[in-house]
């Protein structure tokens, strides 16, 4: 009476999900018209906050070292604390210009959508300012990332956090009496898993940019934001003399190829800016000031898309079970980093579902906005309050493929489970992956 019973997972015991119905006019009507007007002095307040910001810190940044290497620092707190001291002191440094960082790049991506102003000249300046000071081709990554909103949660266009199916992986069908060992395809200590994770997180954007990795696998194996058939470096140099660089890329058409170039050169300029700064002040010390909290920004923006994008209770579609509001629901608000994720990345976790619905609001409507929509679409609108690291490692091992057959797709954990399931009339086996 007292041994304990394991529930057998049942595919048929799951919640079962039903896309919306309602089109985008329908949503669109529900939200009130004041939360699409763009203010540009409101906005570049903003930047203005973050720039002041980003300057006071790193000028308390140059204390640090004279403060906590003077002799009488050290005979008050002994060597070693006061070597302690240092080190925690930028570790503080670190976390905060890194939010600060993060905060500009996010007014960039506000740029790139035309959120932040009416006027085009100052999104496209504003937007490749800050992003090339940030490593990111910006007008490259402006096409790119339209592609991805126009096609969100699509497994055939989506550009990014683009599910791997079962047949990726190498992984046969489920089958009446043939038992698969998941144990043997996913069993990664959980110390490999770690260091995966860790690696997505310093690593994943750079090789988006480079690789296409997390990308469409339907593109062409060397598809990058740069060019699809030469090194970095090379592309580089050649992109500085010729124009033909975008035509080569299945990312863009030949009449962006001069906004193409732009992006290169923006970048180019930075490798010259980086270089120079080394040579004269030491590369340790652009380290410290500058490049560990870049580090910082790309770890925080792929830990924000990831967990928007990746979450085995947001379907993905195929075919015509896809179409924009649907995608556009397929994300989640998260109550990322509490008051510092509101105040220093501009909420742009918090309130990112309305954003995917409408990506020319600007971030300082999302909150109000977000209630009007959250009152229509019901149970359509996903939020999360788990902590964010612990949702980053859960979503990680829980998140790992789709099934190569069907049109409303949720992820698979290490066991072959899913949490959700597509209503009956969904369930039917239609499109297979291509």
């Amino acid at each position: 009476m007292g041994a304990s019973t394991v529930e057998k997972y049942s595919e048929d015991a799951l919640p079962a999900y039903t896309p919306m119905p309602w089109s985008l006019k329908e949503i669109r009507a529900a939200i009130p018209s004041q939360f699409f007007v763009r203010d540009t002095t409101r906005g570049l307040l903003y930047f203005a906050r973050d720039v002041l910001m980003a300057a006071v810190v790193w000028s308390l940044a140059t204390a640090i070292d004279p403060y906590f290497k003077q002799s009488a620092t050290r005979e008050l707190l002994t060597p070693i604390g006061a070597e302690a001291a240092r080190w925690a002191a930028w570790g503080v440094y670190w976390w905060f210009q890194g939010l600060i960082f993060t905060g500009i790049w996010v007014i960039g991506h506000e740029c790139g959508h035309g959120a932040f102003s009416d006027h085009k000249i100052v999104n496209d300046i504003l937007g490749f300012v800050t992003h090339t000071f940030l490593w990111t081709p910006y007008f490259s990554w402006k096409i790119s990332h339209h592609r991805h909103h126009s096609n969100h949660a699509s497994m055939e266009r989506d550009e990014v956090y683009v599910p791997k199916t079962r047949e990726d992986l190498g992984i046969p069908d489920e089958a009446e009496g043939h038992e698969i060992d998941y144990d043997e395809i996913f069993g990664d200590t959980p110390i490999y898993t770690l260091y995966m994770l860790i690696r997505q997180q310093v690593l994943a954007f750079p090789a988006y940019l480079l690789f296409n990795v997390s990308g469409q696998k339907t593109y062409p194996k060397w598809t990058n934001h740069f060019d699809r058939k030469r090194s970095f470096s090379t592309m580089i140099i050649n992109d500085l003399i010729s124009s033909e660089q975008s035509a080569n890329s299945i990312l863009f058409t030949k009449a962006q190829r001069n906004a193409v170039i732009m992006s290169n050169i923006g970048i180019a300029a930075m490798v010259w800016g980086v270089s120079y700064a080394s040579s004269v002040y030491g590369a340790w010390e652009v380290m410290k000031y500058y490049g560990i909290p870049w580090l910082e920004v790309t770890h925080w923006f792929i830990m924000i898309t990831y967990l928007h994008h990746t979450d085995p209770e947001m379907p993905h579609y195929r075919g015509k079970e896809w179409n924009f509001q649907r995608g556009a629901a397929a994300t989640v608000d998260r109550n990322f980093l509490g008051w510092q994720g509101r105040f220093f990345l501009h909420d742009v976790a918090h309130f990112h579902v309305i954003h995917h619905f409408f990506p020319k609001m600007p971030f300082y409507h999302g909150p109000e906005a977000t209630q009007h929509l959250k009152a229509f679409i019901g149970d359509h609108y996903a939020y999360s309050d788990k902590p964010a690291f612990k949702a980053l490692w859960d979503n990680y091992n829980k998140c790992q493929f789709v099934e190569n057959e069907g049109d409303v797709l949720f992820y698979r954990d290490k066991k072959g489970q899913a949490l959700r399931r597509p209503a009956d009339q969904y369930r039917v086996k239609s499109t297979k992956a291509q």
